[in-house]
């Protein structure tokens, strides 16, 4: 027999009951999906997204692609969607000069980050005879819709973060960990003044925590804004890293970098390559 008792029945319960338990759930793991809540409720994805609805007018959820998220976990970490059109010229720069780093028949982690995404596009524009490893799905969606054939494609599957569309958890560290990458482009939500790289999301860490590990070049992309803020989690350090490829970067911010360890190339600001 399905469901549970008539305290908590997905048969029973009604919608206001059911919206409890739905911002609970929330509230611990920080998202949920409609097919998530398909299978535990017993309901419609029509009637998931019903309640999700009304959960962010009560302001208990914020709405993404495929579920929702908690309100506080939006104030620190954006949409993939939301950070694709942030500072897009900035990142289609950053993409150019990491595409030029790379040797063909590479293989290449690449996390998440939008910023690396736009590493990817400038790679198949280039036709670049590459194998690309990732987490992310709108990387994978990139690469397997693109007409070339010139970049292969490993897909690492795990548990799916709607906000970010990227697979993380204990699968998807095990799969990293199986390859070795000559290089990982990567981004962060922020570089700490001790030279900390962090991410709002445990999760989403302990994936660049084993990309870093496992890639011989590790190459952080990032501007300004990355130097501003920081994430609850750290994944490792600027001394991790193999080169620093920054856009918008202030001298004094090349120089804070340096001194924390990095190798820093300026990008679009007619900078040199220096080691700290």
């Amino acid at each position: 027999m399905s469901g549970f008792d008539h305290n908590g029945s997905p048969d029973t319960l009604v919608p206001a009951r059911r919206r409890e338990l739905i911002a609970a759930r929330l509230r611990a793991a920080g998202s949920v999906s409609v097919a998530q809540l398909e299978a535990e409720f017993g309901i419609s994805p029509m009637t998931a997204r019903r309640d999700l609805r009304a959960l962010e007018r009560q302001g208990h959820a914020r709405r993404t692609h495929g579920g929702a998220v908690a309100p506080s976990l939006v104030g620190q970490e954006d949409s993939f969607e939301r950070r694709l059109t942030q500072a897009q010229a900035g990142k289609e720069r950053l993409g150019k000069a990491a595409c030029r780093l790379i040797d063909e028949g590479e293989a290449v982690f690449v996390d998440s980050s939008t910023t690396a995404y736009f590493a990817v596009r400038s790679v198949l524009a280039a036709g670049v005879s590459v194998t690309v490893l990732t987490n992310s799905v709108p990387v994978m969606e990139l690469v397997a819709t693109h007409p070339g054939t010139a970049v292969d494609l490993v897909g690492v599957g795990g548990m799916l973060r709607p906000l970010t569309r990227s697979f993380v958890g204990p699968f998807a560290v095990h799969t990293v960990l199986g390859h070795i990458a000559d290089r990982l482009y990567f981004s962060v939500k922020g570089v700490t003044p001790d030279g900390a790289l962090t991410d709002p999301d445990s999760l989403e860490a302990e994936v660049k925590r084993a990309m870093i590990a496992h890639a011989e070049h590790p190459i952080l992309l990032v501007d300004e804004s990355k130097l501003a803020t920081h994430g609850r989690s750290v994944m490792g350090r600027l001394t991790d890293v193999s080169t620093v490829l920054a856009h918008g970067i202030s001298d004094e911010r090349v120089a804070d970098l340096r001194a924390a360890g990095a190798r820093v190339e300026l990008v679009g600001g007619g900078g040199r390559s220096d080691a700290a």
